[in-house]
């Protein structure tokens, strides 16, 4: 009888124990909280901010404390929607880009703004069209850098007292409208046609110089040469004239010397001789001659070539 009515003392003390343990270890995994590498958690306890859990195993008390925000301290790329942009020159163009950030206080993160991500969108969307808005069209392709830059430099500074950095933004398309894109490109084929007439009209140009010039120098050097030869055959013909002049004047001074040795007989042979010889020739060629009286023989010319010979001796 006394076993029986401690056994049942026994379960009825066990199964409130029973109930009890139960409670406690579902309480403590309900307050177990881990939070993964490169995230934060921000607490709340009873509504109000308590504190942060990094990244690792956390106790919490349940029903007293929460996570009322999740952050993640990587580095995010938010797509910025394309938007119309009107250019300086009045032109319209549709711009998209994408924006880096990256949270550095998660305190300001969860309670300086609602939604931090659409105002940093919101804020990269007007900060572009009013970038835009001071270039040309032309230069708003050529400026992408400098636009960058800008949108950069304004969401950062209005993004500072929400706890994020804005690191980078880049711009996917800028998008004029059908007909821009057709003048540009007529624009952008009639240059390029425009430099290439210009370096064809330099090569034929570069051409024609280039040919003068070897014909320039083909004239010189013609001149040259013909200047040389020319100059070679005067002094040819100097040479000649003066072993020519030389010969004679030897043969003449041999002649005289012969005349004054006394050989006057032979030059009036040979004289003679020769007055033969062209008498005939004349006799040949006309049949009408005048003779002089006193060269009417032979023997006359002779005496007259001998007292020429003497006279002169």
């Amino acid at each position: 009888m006394r076993a029986d009515m401690m056994m049942d003392m026994m379960d009825g003390v066990s199964f409130p124990l029973l109930i009890f343990a139960i409670v406690v270890i579902i309480f403590l995994f309900t307050g177990i909280k881990v939070v993964p590498q490169r995230s934060v958690y921000v607490v709340e306890r009873l509504g109000k901010y308590s504190r942060i859990l990094d990244a690792g195993m956390h106790f919490m008390i349940p029903f007293v404390d929460r996570i009322a925000y999740k952050h993640s301290t990587k580095e995010t790329a938010i797509d910025v929607p394309s938007q119309t942009c009107i250019t300086r020159d009045n032109i319209a163009v549709a711009v998209d880009g994408i924006l880096y950030m990256q949270v550095i206080d998660p305190v300001r993160a969860s309670y300086g703004i609602s939604n931090y991500l659409f105002a940093a969108t919101q804020l990269a969307q007007t900060t572009m069209r009013s970038v835009i808005g001071k270039l040309d069209l032309d230069v708003t392709f050529l400026e992408r850098s400098g636009i960058n830059k800008a949108v950069v430099e304004a969401v950062d500074t209005a993004s500072d007292p929400w706890g994020v950095k804005v690191t980078r933004y880049e711009i996917k398309n800028i998008s004029p409208p059908d007909s821009i894109s057709e003048a540009m490109e007529k624009q952008m084929r009639a240059e390029r046609e425009k430099r290439a007439q210009i370096l064809e009209s330099e090569g034929d140009k570069q051409s024609r110089i280039n040919k003068a010039e070897g014909e320039r120098q083909a004239l010189i050097a013609y001149s040259e040469g013909e200047k040389q030869r020319r100059i070679n055959e005067a002094e040819g013909k100097a040479r000649e004239i003066e072993l020519v002049a030389k010969a004679t004047a030897d043969s003449l001074i041999m002649v005289g010397a012969a005349i004054k040795d006394g050989g006057y007989q032979a030059v009036s042979l040979r004289v003679a001789e020769q007055y033969v010889q062209e008498f005939g020739k004349l006799a040949k060629t006309n049949n009408t001659m005048i003779i002089p009286a006193e060269l009417s023989n032979l023997t006359s010319a002779l005496g007259l070539a001998a007292q020429m010979f003497k006279t002169d001796k």
